[in-house]
């Protein structure tokens, strides 16, 4: 999934068709000369419809299209014949698509299951015809039901990645590249801070046939939780990972700080996020050698109150291991 053609954020203007009106037809026929009221309901508008599709990874392809009208009911006519429904426009949306009223901000509902449908915007039931409204002392109304109007809302599509493994680091930690080795995604890496400027999704095989879905979330920064850098717009996707990673370079000042800073960002933006599982990899560890490493790891069990494992993405080393690790958290 390329870096441009990765879209989670579009806004739509939705407009579900009117009610058809309902016939005030009398019935007119040779050697009868009053037939009576026989004039046929308006038919239903047409609705907007979400549909979940798993085979969809982001909105790129509703990017452009901000306009989503569905069809006019038909009016009623003679006979009692019922006018034509209007056509309902599907909309195919990823899973985990979150829908929101954009004047409210209100959660509307959310897509997360294949082939899942809800309606965001009803259309309008048909008009009854005049022969509902014939009674004894009535016999020939002249009158019917106009459709009920059209309903017209703004709405806003955020998606929220569905992956097992949810990686998480500063800047430059290595999660693109840890990415990159263990999936066949090809993510943008580089030397500098921010490189990668929208999350991607790679699947990990392991073993036996066997895999799971990662996710590299932009780099969160100190801060990230009240909007600054790019970590606050992204935060939103780990909250759909099953497991957290954190990604935590060898070559840190003080890695228990870095785990803590982390660790309070997802707090402030969410405490539900705590409740998820949590491993560390210390990363670019072919920097250290044996005597450097083991030192290290005497400190850290000391201080990390989770599982840590030390890996390096350009050397191969460790990523077994984490693919284990990652593998019996997911299936315990």
């Amino acid at each position: 999934m390329t870096e441009g053609n990765f879209v989670d954020y579009v806004k739509m203007h939705v407009t579900s068709g009117k009610g058809g009106q309902g016939s005030t037809h009398l019935h007119r026929e040779k050697y009868l000369a009053k037939g009576g009221p026989d004039g046929g309901d308006g038919g239903r508008g047409g609705h907007v419809i979400l549909k979940g599709n798993s085979n969809l990874w982001t909105l790129i392809h509703l990017k452009y299209k901000r306009h989503i009208r569905a069809g006019h009911g038909g009016s009623g006519s003679s006979g009692r014949s019922t006018g034509a429904d209007g056509e309902d426009m599907y909309v195919d949306v990823p899973l985990g698509t979150v829908v929101k009223d954009t004047e409210t901000n209100e959660t509307l509902f959310e897509i997360t299951e294949e082939c899942e449908e809800r309606i965001v915007a009803q259309g309008g039931k048909g008009g009854r015809g005049n022969w509902h409204f014939k009674t004894s002392t009535n016999q020939t109304p002249r009158y019917a039901q106009p459709g009920i109007p059209m309903e017209e809302k703004d709405i806003t599509l955020e998606l929220k990645l569905l992956a097992d493994v949810g990686l998480v680091g500063f800047p430059n930690a290595g999660k693109s590249t840890l990415l990159s080795v263990v999936t066949s995604a090809k993510p943008k890496i580089a030397d500098y801070e921010f490189t990668t400027l929208k999350p991607n999704l790679g699947i990990v095989k392991h073993r036996e046939f066997q895999s799971f879905v990662m996710a590299d979330i932009p780099g969160i920064i100190e801060g990230a939780a009240e909007g600054k850098g790019l970590g606050y717009y992204f935060l939103r996707h780990i909250e759909r990972n099953s497991i957290l990673l954190f990604l935590i370079p060898a070559d840190a000042p003080d890695i228990k700080k870095q785990y803590d800073i982390l660790l309070d960002e997802l707090r402030r933006y969410n405490p539900e996020m705590l409740d998820k599982d949590r491993f560390i990899a210390i990363s670019k560890c072919d920097m250290l050698d044996d005597e450097l490493q083991a030192e290290i790891k005497v400190e850290l069990d000391n201080e990390l109150p989770i599982p840590y494992v030390f890996i390096s993405s350009v050397a191969q080393q460790g990523l077994l291991e984490l693919k284990d690790i990652l593998w019996a958290a997911l299936n315990d």
